[in-house]
């Protein structure tokens, strides 16, 4: 057993000194830089949908939320014109493979985030710019607080 410790403790000495030795510090020339378009290529998407259309766009909140959850998030959203209606169900279907991706997968948490992915992609994009209402504070005790004497009809 001692022969054994010793021969696995002299071949991790070995490998130590050969890791050590021949190893290089990480470099630049190591890196690969892509070009905007090029990861699509790369990536083994089909051709037909290497130039799609996106729409990049922050969501909304629910209506029926009044927190903060999606506030400041981006999604990038295909812009799809393959749709149908099935004669059978009334359903719409569509033959389009990234018609539901944007709604569940590619949520960012900038614009610039956002634009970037659609630029490594190939894909063209438009921005939809926020609407943000201007929000008055309001309390609930300005409901029963005074203003002033009734006003009379003359």
């Amino acid at each position: 057993m001692a022969s054994s410790l010793q021969r696995i403790s002299s071949h991790a000495r070995l490998l130590r000194t050969a890791i050590a030795s021949g190893s290089r510090p990480f470099s630049a020339d190591a890196l690969v830089e892509y070009r905007p378009g090029e990861i699509g290529r790369v990536s083994g998407i089909p051709d037909e949908h290497l130039r799609r259309k996106v729409v990049i766009y922050s969501p909304a909140r629910t209506a029926s939320q009044q927190g903060s959850g999606k506030v400041g998030k981006w999604k990038i959203n295909f812009v799809s014109t393959q749709k149908w209606e099935n004669p059978l169900m009334g359903w719409t279907s569509t033959g389009d493979p990234y018609a539901h991706v944007g709604d569940s997968a590619l949520g960012f948490d900038s614009e610039e985030a956002a634009k970037y992915f659609a630029e490594n992609h190939g894909w063209d994009y438009v921005v939809k710019r926020r609407h943000t209402p201007l929000l008055k504070v309001k309390l609930y005790a300005d409901n029963f607080k005074w203003k002033g004497l009734p006003k009379t009809e003359a």
